[in-house]
């Protein structure tokens, strides 16, 4: 049986005040401000609209986090606060202690709802107000304040749902008098009309993250590439399943490859690039990476194939020489020299956090080639090599290699070769046995924190024997 902490001395008064709602509207002017959060949950799980309407128009604190109230849409709620923001905007006078500016509505947890003291002054994050004293903003919203509506969205190609369809009724109709904001922008789907008109309303300078998952063909991109351009302020930038049709020609890939990285030349705060299955990606690296303007923490190339030209240029590329997270799942390196990974881990040694190698099909002699380099990198703190064949010999290698490394706490290997059969099949015995050879020897050197070793997917039913401290099977009858 749980036992649910009384109530606090405000949420007492609050519920009180609650109790005659033309009381608790009469009382706001004179309403002591920490009884305002309080007094706004309690009507807004209440659904007391009266009180909340006017509430509202009476907020003491320069931003409503009204969204981290709501666990899903909801309209109703929204329809409220808006109402409330008509009737402010309408007034001459406005109330003597109102001070919003920030109409929040992201889901997200804020520690604001929990703080309720006369001490808080403002219900925006320490994080939020240190990046957006670093934001670069444009003559628009630099000019006089005015109210801003904050939203993280994901657009998608199926019709908007009630609570954006309202949101973005009422901003269109008040375009003039406040700022649509959006830090993060997720698109998934091919575009529709609605994605350009949502874009054309959005502050894009508010924007800092990007992701687009869907399968799009280089003018769709080229298209959209204008929107980029005017988010001065990104930060990450995701894009993904950018497929080049077979009647598309080399100049016309490279013109409308020129449409997008252009514009990346305004984006002197991208920190962030992560590229997967792009294909209009290859010969073309040093192109895009060239019109980057700052060094990246992180850099992701997945799935996409590359040339000898965008491989050997990554080690010499001015903007990857302070990288924090190399990642290039996907990306086959057997035919590669690995000279231009060698140099790239020997420049970035001092500030590499994270290096994904899964998947590379890297060779033995690849890899031992990159071992003195990787035995450098002082900061790494995760480092995967699933899904590559190695040996028992090079795996100890390995480890030797990387035993010094102090910061390194996630391990994520493949299990030695000698845990298969001649046919491939996995001997759950031997490779439990080799895998607890290669653990303890890593344990003469320090306590690994998370070390594992996965084995390929079993040919019966596709799951993968892991070792951490101990073999887990997998389900089928091959595996008992």
């Amino acid at each position: 049986m749980s036992i649910q902490s009384p109530p606090t001395l405000l949420e007492l008064a609050g519920r009180s005040l609650l109790s005659d709602k033309s009381r608790a509207i009469l009382d706001l002017e004179d309403l002591p401000i920490e009884l305002f959060p309080p007094l706004f949950v309690e009507a807004f799980s209440r659904g007391h609209t009266d009180v909340l309407k006017k509430m509202v128009q009476a907020w003491p604190f320069t931003c409503l986090p009204l969204g981290a109230l709501m666990r899903q849409p909801q309209p109703e709620m929204l329809r409220v606060a808006l109402d409330g923001l008509d009737m402010l905007l309408a007034q001459q006078d406005r109330p003597r202690r109102w001070k919003l500016q920030v109409l929040d509505l992201r889901r997200v947890p804020r520690n604001f709802w929990r703080t309720w003291s006369g001490a808080v002054v403002d219900a925006r994050s320490p994080e939020d107000i240190k990046k957006n004293r670093k934001l670069k903003l444009g003559p628009e919203m630099a000019a006089k304040p005015s109210l801003k509506i904050f939203i993280d969205l994901c657009l998608t190609e199926g019709p908007l749902d009630e609570f954006l369809t309202l949101l973005f009724l009422w901003v269109t109709q008040r375009r003039d008098r406040l700022h649509l904001c959006c830090n993060r922008l997720k698109i998934f789907g091919k575009p529709t009309h609605h994605t350009r008109k949502v874009l054309g309303l959005l502050q894009l300078e508010s924007v800092q993250k990007v992701e687009v998952h869907c399968t799009w063909v280089p003018s769709t991109l080229a298209a959209y590439a204008p929107f980029l351009g005017q988010m001065r302020n990104l930060r990450k930038l995701l894009i993904s399943q950018v497929r080049v049709p077979a009647h598309t020609s080399p100049e016309e890939q490279e013109r409308l490859l020129s449409q997008l990285t252009s514009k990346f030349l305004g984006m002197d705060c991208l920190r962030k690039f992560y590229v997967d299955a792009v294909h209009l990606l290859e010969g073309h690296l040093e192109q895009v990476l060239g019109h980057l303007k700052t060094p990246l923490e992180t850099l992701s190339i997945t799935n996409c194939p590359l040339s000898d030209s965008d491989w050997n240029y990554l080690s010499r590329c001015p903007n990857t020489s302070q990288l924090r997270c190399l990642d290039l799942r996907g990306i086959k390196l057997t035919n590669f020299s690995l000279e231009p990974l060698k140099i790239l881990l020997e420049t970035v040694a001092p500030t590499l956090k994270c290096l994904d190698l899964e998947a590379c099909e890297i060779t033995e002699s690849q890899l031992q080639a990159i071992l003195p380099a990787l035995s450098r990198c002082s900061q790494l703190r995760t480092l995967c090599l699933f899904r590559n064949g190695i040996s028992m010999s090079v795996l100890r290698d390995l480890l030797c290699h990387t035993a010094r490394l102090s910061q390194l706490s996630v391990e994520l290997y493949p299990a030695p070769l000698e845990s298969y059969n001649a046919q491939g099949a996995i001997h759950p015995g031997r490779c439990s046995q080799l895998c607890a050879e290669l653990t303890a020897l890593l344990k003469d050197f320090r306590q690994p924190q998370v070390l594992i070793f996965y084995t390929l997917p079993c040919p019966q039913c596709g799951y993968m024997f892991l070792y951490n401290r101990g073999l887990n099977h997998c389900s089928c009858p091959t595996g008992a």
